[in-house]
């Protein structure tokens, strides 16, 4: 389709859609009641006499009704697969010729976004799922599990590590009803209409908004990091504050992890190695705490910290060279390094995907 053809099909699907108040309502109107004469749409609408047969003429142009010059004159309607044909026949191909025409936004290395509307909220959870790679953090309301069900099915079928919170808690799907191994790692409740949707897909791409934003609230705002350095405060948010104090466990995976495996949680991290036990080996690449840049290092675990209440986390390696080095999550302050990706392994530490 050449550049004009494509501009005029795009005018053409406006034009036919460019329906007034009085149109719509006399279309609705006859497609109810198949025919009816023009006095009886005045009855039946609030569309002035004077203005019916205006109206109905402009309907039977687009094509959407048949005039029958009668007395009185009937509207019959006709039936919208017929009617619609053409113009979806249209839309179709316009979609198709625009989506080839179609840029993406180039995503920023580190952007921080305010964005109100719900269907653009929505879009960005939506993509926060989708980049996850080996680690997602969650807290949706239950209408919100079951708008994103398949896409959560589809990270853990793919590896992904998911915790999620879903909140109200006397709104969550019964566990006895409902499968939660099939849509997240491990989920909990939290109780109350205050706990935000907050999306954390590896650490670094993080959105948050309120639920009151996610009713078409315009006084409410959701916030995206993308990509962003600030993006572990939303992290760090999830971990402390609300996962903490989800009490009630709605499902919680049982089966042995797999090794090597890639972290951006460090609370994870720790409560994995804890629980699985034995001997494990782990390469961080991270940032030096005192002195800045990057910073990898390798070794043997020696010790894990962690706290019952899960705000403090950290690890202890043993380097090749013998050097004891303490790991922490991000802002790590007490640690020499803060982890932003951490690798554990079995038997030795694992190679960086870089190397």
């Amino acid at each position: 389709m050449a550049p004009d053809e494509l501009r005029s099909t795009v005018e053409q699907v406006g034009d036919r859609f460019n329906l007034g108040e009085y149109e719509i309502d006399a279309y609705l109107t006859v497609l109810e009641q198949g025919q009816l004469t023009a006095s009886e749409i005045a009855d039946r609408t609030d569309i002035p006499q004077p203005r019916v047969y205006d109206t109905v003429r402009s309907l039977s142009d687009r094509g959407l009704v048949e005039l029958r010059e009668s007395r009185p004159m009937k509207v019959v309607a006709i039936d919208p697969d017929e009617a619609f044909e053409n113009v979806q026949h249209s839309l179709e191909e316009m979609i198709s010729k625009l989506e080839a025409r179609y840029t993406a936004p180039a995503r920023d290395t580190e952007a921080v976004s305010l964005v109100k509307s719900r269907s653009t909220i929505l879009r960005y959870l939506e993509e926060v799922i989708d980049d996850a790679e080996y680690e997602l953090s969650l807290s949706l309301t239950p209408d919100l599990l079951t708008r994103f069900e398949e896409d959560l099915r589809e990270a853990v079928d793919a590896g992904v590590s998911v915790d999620l919170i879903v909140t109200p808690a006397n709104e969550a799907p019964d566990p006895d009803e409902y499968d939660y191994l099939e849509v997240a790692t491990t989920t909990r409740a939290r109780r109350g209409i205050t706990t935000p949707v907050v999306a954390v897909a590896d650490g670094n791409y993080s959105m948050y908004a309120t639920q009151d934003a996610l009713r078409d609230d315009q006084d409410r705002y959701g916030v995206i990091f993308n990509r962003s350095a600030l993006g572990f405060l939303v992290s760090g948010f999830f971990g402390t504050v609300l996962w903490t104090t989800a009490e009630r466990t709605l499902g919680e995976d049982g089966t042995a992890r797999y090794y090597p495996r890639k972290y951006a949680s460090i609370r994870r991290c720790v409560k994995d190695i804890i629980n699985d036990g034995g001997e494990f080996y782990a390469t961080i690449d991270g940032r030096d705490v005192e002195v800045g840049g990057q910073r990898v290092v390798r070794g043997r675990i020696l010790d894990v910290s962690f706290e019952v209440s899960e705000e403090v986390a950290a690890l202890t390696l043993e380097t090749v060279d013998g050097e004891e080095v303490t790991v922490g999550g991000r802002v790590a302050a007490l640690e020499d390094i803060e982890a932003h990706e951490i690798h554990i392994g079995r038997h030795e530490p694992p190679t960086l995907e870089a190397e």
